[in-house]
Order: structure tokens, then sequence, then C-alpha cells
């Protein structure tokens, strides 16, 4: 098995299925929606699951490692609208694509470092890494961005097949 070209083609299949759940959200939402207290926003959520495939992919795939000091203040990627959300999507796919189809396979045993304020959070392989905190991760925030664009009164595209939204009544 060629572990490199079945990445790809499972990176692709991930980036068009987190695309038309990015998409599924009604151009009229209220970005700032939350549907719990403690979840992120319609907005915040949505943009994190497209960094997560897109950037996120992109420093694991190219960087050693990611080291932010303890002054760090970080800033969540909210978009200002589904379209901006989209296009910037679609910019990072593209550089994580070409990222990922031009990694020296060799190279997936290496570590993969996430430091924060002299704090390791992530020191794993990058295979390893890529296939939790970029996949799995990503998979997991476009299930919560789907619980908040049903309960807008969204239809849910499919994803690993048809969605109840697709199926005949």
């Amino acid at each position: 098995m060629d572990i490199q070209k079945e990445l790809i083609a499972e990176y692709d299949r991930e980036i068009a299925i987190t695309r038309k759940m990015l998409a599924a959200i009604p151009t009229d939402a209220d970005l700032s929606f939350k549907s719990h207290p403690k979840s992120m926003s319609l907005g915040r959520i949505a943009g994190h699951a497209a960094e997560t495939l897109t950037e996120w992919a992109t420093s694991v795939l190219t960087l050693e490692k990611l080291e932010f000091p303890a002054d760090h203040k970080f800033v969540p990627y909210v978009p200002e609208s589904v379209a901006a959300l989209l296009a910037k999507f679609d910019k990072a796919a593209a550089e994580a694509h070409a990222a990922l189809v031009a990694f020296n396979p060799a190279d997936w045993d290496k570590n993969w470092k996430m430091v924060a304020g002299g704090q390791t959070w992530i020191d794993s392989s990058k295979y390893e890494t890529f296939r939790t905190w970029v996949f799995n991760h990503a998979i997991h925030h476009r299930a919560q961005l789907g619980v908040d664009l049903r309960l807008l009164g969204a239809k849910i595209p499919g994803t690993y097949g048809p969605s109840a939204d697709e199926m005949p009544s």
C-alpha cells in the first residue's frame, strides 16, 4: 500500500466534505449563535473546523515545531461572512494539499511538537499528529458544526453517505 497516496486521497475527501458542511451555513446566519453557553459560536466553530484541516495541516507538514511564547495572545479566527470563510478555506486547502503532495513520505516518522508558554501540548510523530490533530480533530469540530446547523434549521449535507435531509421522505 502506498500510504502517501492513501493519505492524499483521504485528505481530498475530508476537504470536500468539510467544504460542503461550511457551505451549508446559511448566508444570513448569525455567526455569533451559540447552541450552548459553553459552546463556541457558530462562526468560531466553522472557522476552527476550516483551519484545522488546512492551516494546521500545513504547519504539521512544513514545520518541526510550532511554538508560542508565554505572552502570546491567541486571536481565534471568526469569519465575517460565509463567503469570506469559504474563500479562506479554499485558498488554505490548496496550500495544504500542495504541501501534502510535496511531503517526503520518509518524514512521517519525524517528530513534531507544539509548545505554548513553555508547556508541551503535542510531542509525537508527524504521522500521528496528522492523523489525530488534523483529520480526527477536524471531523470532531465538523460534527459540532452539524449540531449548530441542525438547530438553525439548515439542511445537513451528507458526509460518508446521504444525510437524513438528502433521503426521500
